[in-house]
């Protein structure tokens, strides 16, 4: 099992970093804009940012299957990072555009434009992703692979995050709409360059076999007559989610357990009965592993993106200096890249699944404490929330290299292998937890009384920010760390199962 060259894993890892420059960028500062800026009421921004999770369920799911199923002259994945580069650039600009309109122009505007940023972020990131998988078949290379991504994903996120309120200021002179504006041209353009940096530097050299003879308009005809096995838990989620209510509760409830009842079903049909879309879904369906990842997957995207989404709230109310959140930003995805670089190291001297529950603790336990922090001890609030940031850093690392685990586990156990599948629900699972912390933190504050036009609901709103700087997020890492008690992959078992396929596809065909 031959190492991945340096420059590879460098040039994989500026594709997450331009991703990141959308990722991170839409994740802490898209609310603040939404309501600060352009203008946009707390509640209509927390829908908003759900029922655009509900699109993402049918493309992300869609994009993996047309991913699995590319052949080119790059191979399955690649050529889709080339191809949407220019939409993704194009629609991080129109998101951070204030056209004059009214309420329910911009409110129009606002769907039509975030819908079609993830949409792109989509095409571009599910392949992405899925590239980490069939560039080695090694575990441990995987492992690394995916500290480097995080790596450039958390330098991506500090030009962002960390510089993007000076760039706002400098660029708009006073005037927040046209600064947001010209930051974005900026940073669209280093997106092609980085994308650009990751198409040429990259190679797949495992080729996974076709697992159906069907074309991909049957497929995909297919996956649409299945479509509520995707549309109705989302849809009971959000309903459940944002309105709490004895009547959401309901649906929710018979949503899945009718689910399970029809999965049950499915499940028991003769191979001769099942389409090639819903064996795929039976694949999944029994990985275990996969499963879990899963749960995981958005418990903790939940914990990292309520974290983020207040911070801007925190330091521009709580703190009372706007600016120093860009600092603060930085600290944390200095620290990040560190975090992100040190996994591999850890991952090869402990288990994953033991490592990744140690994190989650270590992470949560530091994030609760935050609540004790006054926001006027600076020095505290820094330290606290950079600690807490090195362990919450792994958690992307070993989530996405446990997926390429869970691709190998349902090739081993099914003979088939789906591996844009597999990520683009690891990819669906970030930007769903991403969208409901981006509601969540919006719902509280809304709870609390806030409008950002109204400078007179700030102080009844301040307790809300600081449940969300702490025990709220806390919360969500503390129910990953029991789950994740549940993995069954060990780092042995993950050994035997990559020596077992490697012998398998060296094995002559019997065709």
């Amino acid at each position: 099992m031959s190492t991945l060259p340096f420059h590879e894993k460098v040039g994989y890892a500026m594709g997450d970093a331009a991703a990141n420059l959308v990722w991170r960028g839409a994740l802490a500062y898209l609310a603040v804009f939404y309501t600060d800026t352009f203008g946009l009421s707390a509640a209509a921004a927390a829908m908003l940012f759900l029922v655009v999770r509900l699109s993402d369920g049918v493309t992300d799911i869609i994009m993996g299957m047309v991913a699995d199923r590319t052949d080119s002259k790059w191979g399955k994945f690649r050529p889709w990072i080339l191809w949407s580069t220019p939409f993704l650039a194009l629609f991080m600009v129109l998101c951070f555009t204030t056209p004059a309109l009214s309420d329910s122009g911009k409110l129009v505007y606002a769907y039509v434009t975030y819908i079609g940023l993830t949409l792109a972020y989509t095409v571009n990131n599910v392949p992405y992703s899925a590239l980490m998988g069939v560039m080695t078949p090694d575990d441990k290379e995987r492992t690394s692979l995916s500290g480097f991504r995080f790596a450039g994903a958390f330098a991506g996120g500090l030009l962002v995050m960390g510089f993007l309120p000076q760039l706002v200021a400098y660029f708009g002179q006073g005037d927040d709409a046209m600064g947001y504006q010209y930051t974005m041209y900026l940073f669209a353009a280093l997106l092609a360059v980085l994308m650009l940096v990751t198409f040429f530097s990259t190679k797949e050299r495992i080729t996974p076999a076709v697992n159906s003879n069907a074309s991909l308009g049957s497929e995909i005809g297919d996956l649409l007559k299945n479509l509520p096995f995707i549309i109705l838990p989302l849809l009971a989620m959000t309903l459940f989610f944002y309105y709490r209510n004895g009547y959401s509760a309901l649906f929710f409830v018979i949503v899945f357990v009718g689910m399970g009842l029809l999965i049950k079903r499915l499940l028991k049909q003769p191979s001769t009965n099942i389409s090639g879309t819903q064996q795929d879904m039976i694949d999944l369906l029994t990985n275990k592993p996969w499963l879990i990842l899963l749960g995981i997957g958005f418990l903790t995207m939940m914990f990292n993106g309520i974290k983020y989404g207040v911070i801007a709230y925190y330091f521009k109310y709580q703190v009372g200096d706007e600016l120093m959140a860009g600092k603060y930003f930085i600290a944390l995805l200095i620290v990040s890249i560190l975090g992100a670089l040190s996994t591999s190291y850890f991952s090869q001297r402990f288990d994953k699944r033991k490592l990744f529950i140690v994190t989650l603790l270590a992470s949560a336990v530091l994030t609760a404490a935050f609540y004790w922090v006054s926001a006027d001890n600076i020095a505290l609030v820094f330290a606290f929330g950079c600690a807490a940031e090195f362990f919450a850093a792994m958690m992307p690392t070993l989530f996405f290299s446990m997926l390429g685990d869970s691709a190998d586990y349902s090739e081993w156990k099914n003979g088939r292998r789906a591996t844009g599948l597999i990520y683009s629900a690891g990819t669906f699972v970030q930007k769903t937890g991403g969208g409901f912390a981006g509601a969540l933190v919006l719902v509280v504050l809304a709870s609390y009384g806030y409008d950002g036009m109204r400078p007179e609901t700030i102080a009844a709103s301040l307790p809300g920010m600081q449940l969300l700087m702490s025990w709220i997020p806390a919360a969500f890492a503390f129910a990953a760390a029991l789950l994740m008690c549940f993995y069954p992959l060990t780092s042995a078992r993950n050994e035997d199962i990559t020596l077992t396929l490697i012998k398998r596809r060296n094995e002559p065909s019997m065709a």
